[in-house]
């Protein structure tokens, strides 16, 4: 045991807390809760939309928002939002520079407009001096396309078609149209402050994002989820037909194998956090995508943010916690009894990974950890916790304790953990997982459609 009684004590709980909050019959009773207190206030059916000018995956939402609540006959209020919160984005000029690619891929998978390149002020071919006067045309467009949206906004029930336009002037740079809107005045301004706080005080920090009755919803990628919860309470229309927003996993690890060339410069490489939930799903899902098409996998450690020095604020937290649960529920893995391994159940872990790796034991020791940390309840920090993962992997404990009680482990996974992540960030990456198949690199489970497409073209599989 290498926790005193006390801590013990504080992890076991929030370890059992965190299963009960995960049970899905609370969800479904919060839900019926909710759908109550509609009833007796005489609520329409209504979703809050939050929408961006320069959000690429904005564009792409209000593309499809007006098919959406006409299928569903639900009322729908938008919020124009601007400046997000900057400790939301621990990387935040990759994540954005990231963001332009990242939902190309959905514009592609969903065949929805979609300009094939960046906006000028990015591209660094242009001059310093030109780069900045267009840096600054860029900014005051921004503000002028947020000013029109407000306006529409203040209509009341949103025109999705006026609403579109703008932002298509916008991600198009078309000045004629562009230069035709207002600027955003001092009243705007506060409106514009005000959905902002909006958007924090509901409990989220995202743009592109849904919110209905106590829930969230980011982009395309959710609203498979808020599609089912709307067909759950009937909402549907038996007449109409709307498309199904499942095309990133609904075909995943389904199509038939052939045999692809082996290259040793196209890798299938994960980079994973100990720590991080949306880890675990993507090493289940990487896995399984190496073993169905018959590919090694290599697995690339990288520090939780926390232990970096970085902050995760207590609302990205529980939106991401949240998220995990139904993201597993979906793909049918186990997630919700947690055991929170930071600290030193993350260094019991890395520390071991290299002795692991030697024997060829370097993902089922990972996955023997990831399942018993996310879903299984497990202490990591504990000698009985680490007994049973490296147990399971098929390796030897007391080999593994005699690792664990040496001086200089520490120094060696910080170096190679650290390395990692410097790799990963040279691909235009920053966060966990992210996945890598060659030079293609990706970021987030939800993208594994992106890497297998890359797999099958790459066997000419049908």
């Amino acid at each position: 045991m290498t926790l005193i009684p006390t801590l013990f004590l504080r992890a076991r709980l929030q370890a059992q807390a965190a299963r009960l909050l995960s049970q899905p019959g609370l969800l479904a009773l919060r839900r019926r809760w909710r759908e109550g207190r509609r009833l007796l206030a005489n609520r329409p059916h209504e979703i809050q939309v939050f929408l961006r000018i320069d959000d690429p995956y904005s564009y792409l939402l209000v593309q499809i928002l007006a098919d959406f609540q006409q299928h569903y006959g639900v009322s729908v209020r938008c919020f124009t939002v601007l400046e997000l919160q900057d400790d939301m984005y621990p990387e935040p000029a990759l994540w954005h520079s990231n963001a332009f690619k990242d939902a190309g891929y959905l514009a592609g998978l969903y065949g929805l407009d979609y300009p094939s390149q960046e906006l000028p002020d990015s591209q660094q071919k242009n001059p310093q001096q030109r780069r900045q006067q267009q840096s600054q045309q860029r900014a005051m467009r921004r503000l002028q396309a947020s000013a029109q949206l407000l306006l529409l906004e203040r209509r009341g029930q949103p025109d999705w078609q006026a609403v579109e336009k703008v932002f298509r002037a916008y991600w198009y740079d078309d000045t004629r149209v562009l230069d035709s809107y207002p600027l955003l005045n001092h009243d705007l301004n506060e409106h514009l402050r005000r959905n902002e706080q909006r958007l924090q005080q509901l409990g989220h920090y995202l743009s592109a994002t849904l919110y209905y009755e106590g829930e969230w919803y980011w982009g395309l990628d959710r609203l498979d989820h808020l599609q089912q919860r709307l067909r759950d309470l009937g909402l549907q229309k038996a007449d109409g037909t709307l498309m199904e927003f499942n095309r990133t996993w609904r075909d995943f690890c389904c199509h038939p194998v052939a045999d692809i060339p082996p290259a040793e410069n196209q890798p299938l490489v994960l980079y994973f956090s100990a720590r991080s939930p949306y880890s675990h799903l993507g090493l289940e899902q990487m896995l399984q995508l190496a073993q169905h098409y018959r590919q090694p996998l290599m697995i690339k450690p990288v520090l939780p943010m926390l232990m970096r020095g970085l902050k995760v604020p207590a609302l990205k937290k529980w939106y991401i916690f949240a998220d995990t649960q139904r993201e597993a529920r979906k793909r049918g893995i186990a997630y919700g009894y947690v055991a929170d391994p930071l600290g030193a159940g993350v260094e019991r872990c890395y520390s071991l990974f290299a002795w692991a790796q030697q024997q060829g034991k370097a993902a089922d020791y990972l996955l023997s950890f990831s399942r018993a940390v996310n879903s299984e309840g497990v202490l990591a920090e504990t000698d009985s916790g680490m007994r049973l993962i490296v147990q399971r992997a098929g390796l030897n404990w007391p080999d593994a304790q005699a690792i664990l009680q040496r001086d200089d482990w520490r120094t060696h996974w910080q170096d190679w953990a650290e390395a990692n992540r410097q790799e990963m960030i040279s691909y235009g990456l920053w966060g966990v997982p992210s996945m890598r198949y060659g030079e293609l690199a990706v970021w987030g489970q939800d993208r594994i459609f992106v890497i297998e497409r890359a797999l099958r073209q790459a066997g000419a599989v049908e």
